[in-house]
């Protein structure tokens, strides 16, 4: 697992080109990308560099690492990533595949059908889940309904109005989805992520701390400011 530290804008720019060099060396790379206010910042990067003809996801592959479970659209993971990715890059709609009560079932496949995982961009969830991969989840979970703990809640009240407002359950890539990934992105940011930073670095992998997974994959690079990791 590397480590980078610095500011969140250079974390972010550093991050696209990554994937910027993942898109060079194969055009229909398979992306496993997140929602949430954590990888917007690279989101905005990647689509300026789209715009000025630096990179090209025209023959990319999109699957979405999460959704909720009964949301209407303009709070959905979906309608996140459609504003802030899609709709700003040259990535075709036909390409992009999202977590729903009708495609979870067979998701992996689909996955698999394209080749496999080429990168998963993450972020991390204060009680250090990724996806919605709560703790207690099963190292070989494969794309799953997952009841969400109320630190997940919590985290997501802002968005619904109230923490009873955000749904019971969601749908995620499983733990062992994740990890078969080529390449695995995580981001973190802001002094409230500090402590699941640690446990990700830390802690034993188990499920615990499902962060702690990514100890195990072989291509892991983790971006930090200088708050998250200031307890790494």
């Amino acid at each position: 697992m590397k480590t980078i530290i610095c500011s969140y804008e250079e974390c972010n720019a550093r991050a696209a080109q990554q994937i910027k060099r993942i898109l060079n060396e194969k055009p229909n790379a398979v992306l496993a990308l997140s929602a949430g206010r954590t990888p917007r910042g690279l989101y905005e990067e990647l689509s300026r560099l789209c715009a000025e003809g630096e990179l090209s996801f025209r023959d990319a592959k999109l699957f979405a690492v999460t959704e909720f479970e009964g949301v209407d659209e303009e709070r959905s993971c979906r309608h996140m990533l459609e504003s802030c990715f899609v709709q700003k890059t040259d990535i075709k709609p036909e390409n992009c595949h999202f977590l729903s009560p009708e495609t979870i079932g067979d998701y992996d496949a689909q996955i698999k059908a394209e080749g496999g995982l080429d990168v998963a961009v993450l972020g991390l969830g204060a009680n250090a889940h990724i996806g919605y991969n709560e703790p207690a989840v099963r190292y070989d979970s494969l794309s799953h309904r997952q009841k969400l703990t109320d630190a997940t809640k919590r985290q997501n009240a802002e968005l619904f109005g109230s923490e009873d407002e955000v749904p019971a359950y969601g749908y995620t890539m499983g733990i062992y989805t994740l990890v078969w990934a080529n390449e695995i992105m995580l981001l973190a940011f802001g002094e409230e992520k500090a402590e699941a930073v640690h446990k990700m670095l830390y802690g034993r992998n188990d499920s615990t701390a499902p962060a702690a997974f990514l100890q195990i994959p072989r291509d892991v690079t983790v971006y930090l400011d200088e708050k998250a990791a200031s307890k790494a």
